[in-house]
């Protein structure tokens, strides 16, 4: 059961890592993008989209997207770190699943 919850919490960490890095390059595409317009633009939106909804509905109306995608990556950090964290702290598993 250790082995499981282990391997669970490194996908959920590997996740949450892949999704900052995916944010973090939706902020640099956008910050750069000239055309409103850009194919470049739209992909990091539909890749993206995923993660900057949950993170929409629990703030109030007036916020950017800009703002949205900050928060959305920050949220995604805290989250990879407070796995590794807890990864930490369970130490790891043997080969035969003996803690």
């Amino acid at each position: 059961m250790a082995t499981l919850l282990y391997r669970l919490l490194l996908l959920i960490s590997f996740v949450a890592y892949m999704a900052a890095i995916y944010v973090a390059l939706h902020i640099v595409v956008a910050r750069f993008s000239r055309a409103p317009g850009s194919r470049l633009l739209w992909f990091f939106s539909v890749l993206t989209g995923p993660l900057t909804r949950p993170i929409r509905s629990m703030l109030p109306n007036g916020m950017t997207e800009s703002q949205v995608r900050y928060l959305t990556l920050a949220a995604c950090i805290v989250i990879w770190l407070t796995i590794r964290l807890v990864l930490a702290g369970l130490g790891g598993v043997d080969q035969a699943g003996r803690e």
